[in-house]
């Protein structure tokens, strides 16, 4: 099964209005999609990515093996209620927590803010596209989230040496906004549910990022975007590398689809009837359509 690829440069060229199909489309039907042309600096994701794996070796490595989670696990584990990760958040937006982390040096802290700018340029390219597909303002979806909540959970799924006892990572939706995922390139892992199947997310060298819709947009678009459930499987070889960016709202955003993607907000069925009778064998779309131009004033 071939995840979608949206070219986002394409959103501004000749071939907008295939791309937007194409966005469309991935929104309606998958809930996730690789991302190409996304105009963030190669070498900038590397040493993003080159940083995380220095400081989980350095830090984090030693103080996981040695956690009850792995001494325990497959005696008094319950793959139910953990995870196999070693995890951590930086804030970026409103406020950043940098500052609790010392260990964190001032050349990444300038390149991670650096990288931060670009995936967010990004982000509300996404946005702008996954509101006017919706035939909302173009910046409806950037207006509501104001002033964004900017985080990254950082992540590493160690190798584990009974992966038939627990996930690195529980099925799950997302809470928020839109997810942009800098993963690992040679390690696998992640899986998202589709048509009554896992499928697998594969590491990639070609530099894409991989993109989820969270809680928030399918509640904005009033359920025709879906946030996708997911996971991460446990791996006895390799120690897989996760970057995941969240374009969140604010936390005092109100959350709610527009008028225009609501029904009606309540008439007669006798009503309904009525206009059914005249409009059966035409377009369904344009029916509601009329139907919310009817009752929604």
């Amino acid at each position: 099964m071939e995840i979608p690829v949206i070219d986002l440069k394409a959103l501004d060229d000749a071939k907008r209005t295939e791309a937007m199909a194409q966005l469309h489309d991935a929104c309606e039907k998958w809930g996730f999609f690789w991302v190409k042309n996304h105009g963030i600096d190669k070498n900038l994701m590397d040493k993003v990515r080159d940083f995380v794996n220095c400081h989980y070796d350095k830090y984090l490595e030693k103080s996981f093996f040695d956690s009850d989670l792995v001494k325990e696990l497959g005696l008094k584990t319950n793959a139910l209620e953990v995870d196999w990760e070693s995890t951590y958040f930086l804030q970026h937006h409103p406020k950043s927590n940098i500052e609790d982390f010392p260990e964190i040096g001032a050349e990444f802290r300038d390149t991670v803010e650096i990288y931060i700018h670009q995936l967010t340029k990004v982000a509300e390219k996404l946005a702008e596209g996954i509101s006017e597909n919706l035939g909302l303002a173009k910046d409806h979806i950037k207006k509501t989230f104001s002033p964004p909540f900017i985080g990254t959970k950082v992540a590493k799924y160690p190798n584990c040496p009974h992966p038939d006892r627990v996930f690195g990572l529980r099925e799950h939706t997302d809470a928020g906004g839109i997810i942009l995922l800098l993963q690992d390139d040679n390690v696998p892992g992640l899986e998202f549910y589709k048509d009554g199947k896992w499928v697998p997310v594969t590491p990639n060298k070609d530099y894409k990022i991989f993109v989820n819709l969270g809680d928030q947009v399918e509640i904005m678009s009033n359920g025709f975007y879906k946030s996708i459930s997911h996971r991460v499987r446990a791996e006895k070889e390799g120690s897989r590398l996760s970057i995941a960016t969240f374009y969140n709202p604010g936390a005092n955003s109100v959350i709610k689809p527009d008028p225009k993607l609501l029904y009606p907000a309540g008439y007669q069925f006798k009503e309904y009837l009525d206009y059914y009778q005249g409009t059966k064998f035409g377009d369904k779309a344009a029916r509601f359509q009329a139907l919310k131009d009817m009752f929604n004033k």
